[in-house]
């Protein structure tokens, strides 16, 4: 979600002529780093976000609840990798928007719907988590198919609306002056908040969410560590209740990973809403510099994510290995084991 920094002397925009773009004295040297980092991250969250969503559209041992909303929010960061963070690099080193009006508010529009979308996903994998892990006999009939779809659409939907609605009808900037003054003048793009707009942003579509979802992992936590007391306490007799163990094991070890992409998330984030937050009420006296740091460690969470799949989950593993190594193309390969420990 991108910022800006609005500043307080606009006697210099004349100066340029309309539709100019300020200079900018970053040398050459610096530009070439940044260049190479921004691309570096964007190799990463493309590439990585890509095994993701081929390994569980394509391995039936991993088509289960929790993994489709993972997939869903996999296909959030590819999309973010792919069709904002490109120009978001360009606009960040050459502090200029080279792409147009209408692009401009397409992209401001697509960057906040990608940003509250990965939200959304996280408070219902942090629901269906605490189905599994707290209420473990009803999960297969309350997070059901149908229920899954029902909150992928809302995930997509609610997003969309809001941020395209927010942004085409410019209602995120209304009473701004010397907002419209710099469009007019320069080569501008960047998403911007009033006090009111700002406000409820952060209010409704990060903190609620977000405390939403520590309260959910704080619970799940408590009832991991009573589960895994009663499991040490008594030790499993038959097949079935081992596979009860291990089931319980895997669920717990799924919501501790999901748990820490969950504060990967928040850590990444809540600069970047905090400063949505104040930054009006200081007349947008945040230097552009730090702006656009907060920026691109939002989007550093979307570079995150498959890294921290690759790390804790061996199935991510095992399916990039089919992946390179051609065997995804091979005849029943969807039915490949990606758990050993299942045999």
């Amino acid at each position: 979600m991108d910022l800006t920094y609005i500043p307080e002397d606009l006697s210099s925009c004349p100066t340029f002529g309309n539709k100019s773009c300020p200079p900018t004295n970053r040398p050459f040297r610096l530009r070439v780093i940044m260049y190479s980092m921004m691309t570096g991250a964007m190799v990463i969250t493309v590439f990585g976000n890509l095994v993701i969503m081929i390994s569980i559209s394509h391995f039936k041992q991993l088509h289960s609840p929790t993994n489709f909303l993972i997939l869903s929010m996999a296909t959030t960061d590819f999309l973010l990798g792919v069709l904002i963070m490109p120009y978001s690099m360009v606009r960040s080193v050459e502090s200029c928007w080279y792409f147009g009006d209408g692009f401009c508010k397409f992209h401001a529009s697509f960057d906040m719907m990608l940003s509250l979308t990965s939200i959304f996903h996280l408070c219902s994998i942090a629901i269906d988590r605490f189905y599994a892990v707290c209420y473990p006999l009803q999960y297969t009939t309350t997070m059901t198919p149908s229920v899954i779809k029902r909150l992928l659409a809302f995930c997509w939907s609610a997003p969309a609306f809001f941020s395209f609605g927010l942004v085409l009808s410019e209602a995120n900037v209304s009473g701004m002056q010397s907002y419209e003054i710099l469009v007019a003048c320069f080569n501008f793009c960047a998403l911007t908040f009033n006090k009111f707009w700002g406000t409820i942003l952060f209010a409704t579509c990060f903190f609620t969410p977000g405390s939403i979802m520590v309260g959910i992992y704080g619970k799940i936590f408590i009832v991991s560590k009573q589960h895994a007391r009663v499991t040490s306490n008594r030790p499993a007799k038959t097949k079935e209740e081992v596979k009860k163990n291990v089931s319980k094991k895997k669920d717990r070890k799924a919501a501790k990973t999901l748990g820490i992409i969950m504060g990967v998330f928040l850590a990444c984030w809540l600069p970047c809403f905090l400063a949505v937050l104040i930054n009006p009420y200081l007349d947008y006296s945040a230097p552009i510099i730090l702006l656009d740091l907060l920026v691109w460690l939002g989007y550093f969470n979307s570079t995150c994510n498959p890294l921290i799949h690759g790390f804790f989950y061996p199935w991510f593993r095992k399916a990039l290995k089919y992946i390179v190594s051609g065997k995804i193309f091979s005849s029943h390969s969807e039915t490949a084991n990606l758990f050993p420990e299942t045999h």
